[in-house]
C-alpha cells in the first residue's frame, strides 16, 4: 500500500505539471496571436547573379533586421524573387508578389515600363506601393494613371549622361562611340536618352560617331564571342574615346577585357565607365582592376564619415562575407545605400500604417516624405524624384585600386575636392575647371592626354584637291620630279598641316591637283567629288551657297596695283636728300678748316676777326656771300676766292637736286577704278580666279576691257609693254607682288574692296569644318600665321634682290642724292691751297719772331735752374739735419758700433759732395 501510494502521488504530480505546460502553451498561443498578425511582407526582385544584386540583398537585409530588433509589436520580412537580369522575370516575379503573398510594398531593380506592362495582366499592382532602384530618364511621367504609387529612388540618368559629356568635354574629344548594354529599359523603349546624349556632347563640342549595343548577358549564350566580335568593328574604325553608358559590372568586365586583348585598352585610348559599374569597384577582385587600368569613371558621391554609416560598413562586411564567402572583402556602394535606404523607408511607414495612423492609400506618400541620408538629407518630389541633383567623384582606376580626381555637378562644374566643393555650393559659384585633372594615367601608362583618335587602315583618306595652276605658286605649288613624284608645297599647304597637327584626332589625307578654275574645284567639292580644297581660295558669296568655309586663315580684299609716276613730295625732311651723307660731311669739314685758316691769317690785321665769335659768325655769312668783314691779306684773300667759287657751285648743285627731288617723287600714274572706266583703261587679273566676275559684276568693267593673265611674270610685262594700265589683286597676292617687283615701280591705289579672306572649303554640314576652324584660329592667336606669311614675303624679297642693283642705290637713284665724286677735285684745289697759305703764314710768323723766341727761351731756362736749384738746397737741409740726428743718438750710446761711424762718415761725405756741386753751377 505504501508503494502504491507514492507511485500515485508521482503520477498526480506529473499529470499536474503536464496541465501547467499545456495551460501555459496555450497561454502563449493565446499572447502570440496579435503579434502574428502584425507580421508584414516586403517584395523583393533582385538581380541575384550580379553583383549589385547582392550588395541590394544584404542592405535590405540589414535594414529589416535591424527595425525588428527595435520593435517588437510589427514584424517585416523579405520575399525575394531572383530576375536573373531578365526583364520577362522581372514582369513575372511582381506579379507572383503582388497576387501571393500581399505584400505591403515590392521594392528592386524593375523599370517603369516592366511595372507597367506587369499592370496589364494584374489589376492588383496598381494599388501595390513599387519603388524602383534603378536609374530613370527624367522625361518619364512616374505617377501615372496605370502606376499611381510607383516611386523612382534611383538617378536621373540625364545626370549622368552630363557627367559624361562634362568630362568628354574637359578633354575636348570631338568624337565618341557609345557602347551600352541593350535591354527593354533604355535604348529600345526610350530612344531619347541617346538622342539626350547626343545633344549634351554638342553643348561640349563633341558628337557620337558610332554605338554599340550589347545585349545582357542572361540573353547570350557566347557573351565573349559575341562582345569580341563587336569589338572588333568598333577596332576597324578610327575612334578611340569609348563611353560605357549603361552596364553591369560583370558585362563592363568582360567588355574591358576583351578590349584588352585587341588592342583597344592601348596608348591612345580612353574608357569611361558609369556609376553602376565604378561604384562597385571597392568590391571586385584583382582581375577585374587589372582590366580597368587607365579607365576614368565617376561614381556617386557620400558621405562615409558618420558613426552610422560606419556601423552600418561593419555589419554590410560581416554578413556579406558569410553569405558570399567567394566573394572578395567587399565595401558597402552607394547602390547598397539605396536599398538599404529605402527598405528602412518601408518599414517606417509600415510601422505606422500598423498603429492605425493612415490608411493604406497613403502608404506611398508616407515613403516620399522620409529624408534619404545618402544624398545629404534631400527628400522626394511629389513624382518621386530627388529634389537636387547628385554630385559625382571622377576617378581614375590605376594599380591595384582607383584615385579620386575631383568632384562635378550640373549646378558647379568639376572642383578639386569637397571642401572646395561645398564653399562653391554655399556661396552659389561655378568653378574654373583648369588644373582640376592634373594627372591622369590613361590606359597604356599613358599620362598626356589621348587624341582619341588614330588612324585606321579601313578609313578612307580624304581628297583634298589643291590648284595646280594658280598664277601665285607661293600659296600652293605643284611640281612634278620623276624621283619624288608629284610635290605640293607653299603658304596655304603649310598653314593646312599646322593646322591638322592642332587637331585633337588624326586626319589622313592626300593632295589631288586639280587642272580647273578655282570655281570648277569649289564645284568638285559639292559634288562630293572632292573632299575639300585647300588653297588660296577666296570666300565669296556666291561660293558660300554651295559649300562651306572654314575660318580665314588670312585677311582679304581686293586691291588695284598701277605704276608709279612723278608727284610732288612733301616729305619734313626731304632737303637732306639732295647731297649724300659724304657729301654733307665733307662740305662741313672743308668750310670749317678754310673759315679757321683764313681766321688765323686775318685775326692780327684785321680787328673785325680776332674773337672766336667773330670767326664763327664769318662762317656762316660767308656761304651767303654776305660777310661784311673785309678781308684785308692778299694770303687770305688767296684762300677765300677758290671756296667762294666752291660754294657758288655746291650751292646751284643743292637747288637742282632738291628741285628734282621735289618733282620726282612717285606718285600712282591713275588714281581711282572710275578714271580707269572713263579711259576705257585695259585692265588684268587672274583669269582661273573669281576676280573676273567680280569686275563685271560688282565694279561694272566692260568685259572686253579685262586681261585673263596667267602668271605673275606675266602682269609686269603687260604692264611694261603698256597692255594694261592697272591690275586687279586680292590683298595677299599683291603683297606677294609687290615683294617681288620692289623696285619696277609699282604701287598700291584706291580703296579695298573688302572680301572674306582665303579659307579651306569643305562640303555643306561637314563636322570637320568646326575643328579645322578652331585650330585655325589657335594658330592664328598664337601668331603662327603671320610668321609663316612673314617667311614667305621675306624669302621674295631676298631673290628680287638678285634683279636689282641694290636696296641703297636704287633709294640713291630714286631720290636723286648727289654724291662727294662730282665735287672731290673742287674739294681738294680748295684744301690745298688753305693748307699752303698756313704753312706759309706759320713760316713768317717763326721768322718775324725769332729774337723774341730766344728771350723767351733764356728766360723759361733760367727759371727752370732757379728751380732747380731751389730743389737740390731742400735736399741737402733734410740731410744735414738727418745725419746730425743720428750723430747725436749715436754720441748719446757708448756701445755704438764702429759700423754706426762709418755709416755717418759716409753721410758726411755725400753732404759735402751735394755742397761742391751747388757752388759750382752757382758760378
Amino acid at each position: 500500500m505504501g508503494r502504491n501510494s507514492s507511485l500515485q502521488l508521482s503520477i498526480l504530480c506529473f499529470n499536474i505539471v503536464l496541465l501547467l505546460l499545456a495551460w501555459s502553451r496555450v497561454k502563449r498561443s493565446h499572447c502570440l496571436v496579435p503579434k502574428q498578425k502584425s507580421v508584414m511582407s516586403i517584395g523583393v526582385v533582385l538581380d541575384l547573379v550580379s553583383l549589385m544584386g547582392k550588395h541590394q540583398k544584404i542592405a535590405m537585409e540589414i535594414a529589416v533586421k535591424e527595425f525588428n530588433n527595435q520593435l517588437s509589436s510589427s514584424k517585416l520580412d523579405l520575399q525575394i524573387k531572383d530576375s536573373h537580369g531578365n526583364s520577362a522575370q522581372v514582369i513575372s516575379s511582381v506579379m507572383d508578389l503582388s497576387r501571393s503573398n500581399q505584400v505591403l510594398a515590392i521594392v528592386g531593380t524593375i523599370t517603369h515600363n516592366e511595372a507597367t506592362l506587369a499592370s496589364e495582366f494584374d489589376d492588383n499592382i496598381k494599388n501595390t506601393p513599387i519603388l524602383s532602384l534603378t536609374s530613370f530618364a527624367g522625361r518619364q511621367e512616374l505617377l501615372s494613371p496605370r502606376l499611381p504609387h510607383f516611386i523612382q529612388l534611383g538617378d536621373d540618368i540625364n545626370h549622368h549622361i552630363q557627367c559624361i559629356a562634362a568630362i568628354v568635354g574637359e578633354f575636348r574629344w570631338k568624337k565618341v562611340a557609345v557602347i551600352y548594354e541593350h535591354n527593354n529599359d533604355y535604348f529600345s523603349s526610350d530612344p531619347e536618352i541617346i538622342l539626350s546624349l547626343s545633344n549634351s556632347l554638342k553643348l561640349a563640342g563633341s558628337e557620337i560617331e558610332s554605338h554599340l549595343a550589347i545585349p545582357s548577358l542572361s540573353t547570350l549564350s557566347d557573351a565573349e564571342s559575341t562582345i569580341e566580335n563587336e569589338l572588333n568593328k568598333l577596332k576597324r574604325k578610327s575612334n578611340r574615346v569609348f563611353l560605357i553608358v549603361r552596364s553591369s559590372l560583370e558585362l563592363a568586365n568582360i567588355i574591358c577585357e576583351k578590349a584588352k586583348q585587341i588592342g583597344l585598352m592601348e596608348k591612345g585610348s580612353v574608357w569611361i565607365i558609369p556609376d553602376e559599374v565604378a561604384g562597385l569597384l571597392d568590391s571586385v577582385n584583382s582581375s577585374v582592376i587589372f582590366n580597368m587600368q587607365g579607365v576614368v569613371g565617376f561614381r556617386t558621391h557620400f558621405i562615409e564619415m558618420n558613426k552610422g554609416f560606419r556601423k552600418f560598413k561593419f555589419l554590410f562586411r560581416r554578413k556579406f562575407a558569410l553569405e558570399y564567402p567567394e566573394e572578395d572583402s567587399v565595401n558597402p556602394s552607394n547602390i547598397a545605400l539605396q536599398a538599404y535606404y529605402a527598405t528602412k523607408a518601408i518599414a517606417e511607414a509600415a510601422n505606422k500604417l500598423s498603429q492605425g495612423k493612415f490608411r493604406l492609400e497613403q502608404f506611398s506618400e508616407k515613403i516620399l516624405s522620409r529624408k534619404f541620408e545618402r544624398l545629404s538629407a534631400k527628400t522626394f518630389s511629389k513624382n518621386g524624384q530627388f529634389l537636387q541633383s547628385p554630385t559625382f567623384n571622377i576617378i581614375n582606376v590605376i594599380g591595384k585600386s582607383y584615385r579620386e580626381l575631383a568632384l562635378w555637378s550640373s549646378t558647379l562644374g568639376f572642383s578639386k575636392n569637397i571642401v572646395r566643393h561645398q564653399v562653391m555650393e554655399m556661396t552659389n559659384t561655378t568653378n574654373d575647371s583648369n588644373g582640376v585633372f592634373s594627372t591622369v594615367y590613361w590606359p597604356g601608362d599613358f599620362q598626356s592626354v589621348p587624341k582619341g583618335w588614330i588612324h585606321s587602315n579601313e578609313d578612307r583618306s580624304l581628297k583634298i584637291g589643291v590648284p595646280a595652276n594658280g598664277v601665285f605658286t607661293q600659296f600652293v605649288n605643284v611640281t612634278h620630279d620623276s624621283r619624288n613624284g608629284t610635290l605640293i608645297t607653299g603658304f596655304s599647304i603649310g598653314v593646312f598641316k599646322v593646322v591638322v597637327e592642332r587637331l585633337p584626332y588624326d586626319l589622313q589625307y592626300k593632295f589631288i591637283p586639280f587642272n580647273g578654275s578655282y570655281d570648277e574645284m569649289v564645284y568638285q567639292v559639292y559634288n562630293k567629288t572632292l573632299d575639300a580644297a585647300v588653297g588660296d581660295t577666296a570666300i565669296v558669296e556666291y561660293r558660300y551657297h554651295l559649300v562651306d568655309f572654314s575660318q580665314p586663315y588670312v585677311e582679304s580684299g581686293l586691291q588695284m596695283v598701277v605704276t608709279e609716276q612723278p608727284a610732288k613730295s612733301k616729305e619734313t625732311w626731304m632737303f637732306l636728300d639732295a647731297f649724300t651723307k659724304e657729301m654733307w660731311l665733307m662740305i662741313a669739314a672743308t668750310h670749317i678748316f678754310v673759315g679757321v685758316v683764313i681766321w688765323l691769317i686775318e685775326r692780327e690785321a684785321n680787328p673785325d676777326l680776332r674773337g672766336f665769335g667773330s670767326m664763327l659768325w664769318f662762317l656762316v655769312t660767308v656761304l651767303f656771300y654776305a660777310h661784311r668783314e673785309p678781308i684785308r691779306k692778299p694770303l687770305a684773300q688767296v684762300v677765300l676766292t677758290p671756296w667762294l667759287f666752291a660754294i657758288f657751285i655746291v650751292t646751284n648743285s643743292f637747288t637742282a637736286s632738291l628741285t628734282s627731288i621735289t618733282i620726282s617723287q612717285v606718285k600712282p600714274s591713275v588714281l581711282d577704278i572710275q578714271t580707269l572706266k572713263e579711259r576705257n583703261s585695259p585692265v588684268g587679273c587672274n583669269g582661273n580666279s573669281f576676280i573676273v566676275k567680280y569686275l563685271i559684276d560688282v565694279l561694272k568693267f566692260k568685259p572686253e576691257n579685262i586681261r585673263k593673265i596667267n602668271s605673275m611674270s606675266d602682269y609686269a610685262a603687260a604692264f611694261e609693254k603698256k597692255e594694261i594700265e592697272a591690275a586687279f589683286f586680292v590683298a595677299p597676292h599683291a603683297k606677294v607682288f609687290l615683294a617681288k617687283y620692289s623696285c619696277k615701280g609699282f604701287i598700291k591705289v584706291g580703296n579695298v574692296f573688302r572680301l572674306g579672306g582665303f579659307g579651306f572649303v569643305f562640303p555643306k554640314g561637314s563636322s570637320l569644318v568646326a575643328d579645322i576652324s578652331e585650330a585655325l584660329l589657335n594658330m592664328i592667336e598664337s601668331g603662327e600665321t603671320e610668321q609663316l606669311e612673314k617667311n614667305m614675303l621675306n624669302e621674295i624679297e631676298s631673290e628680287s634682290k638678285a634683279n636689282c642693283s641694290s636696296l641703297e642705290s636704287n633709294k640713291g637713284k630714286n631720290n636723286s642724292s648727289i654724291g662727294l665724286q662730282p665735287f672731290l677735285g673742287l674739294f681738294s684745289i680748295c684744301s690745298i691751297f688753305a693748307v699752303l697759305a698756313l704753312s706759309y703764314h706759320m713760316i713768317c710768323l717763326l721768322v718775324k719772331n725769332v729774337e723774341t723766341l730766344r728771350k723767351h727761351t733764356v728766360l723759361a731756362l733760367t727759371r727752370l735752374w732757379r728751380c732747380t736749384t731751389k730743389f737740390f738746397a731742400w735736399c741737402r737741409s733734410k740731410l744735414q739735419s738727418r745725419i746730425l740726428r743720428r750723430v747725436r743718438n749715436n754720441s748719446e750710446t757708448r756701445n755704438a758700433s764702429e759700423e754706426n761711424v762709418t755709416n755717418s762718415q759716409q753721410i758726411l761725405v755725400v753732404v759735402e759732395f751735394v755742397d761742391n756741386v751747388l757752388a759750382a753751377h752757382a758760378s
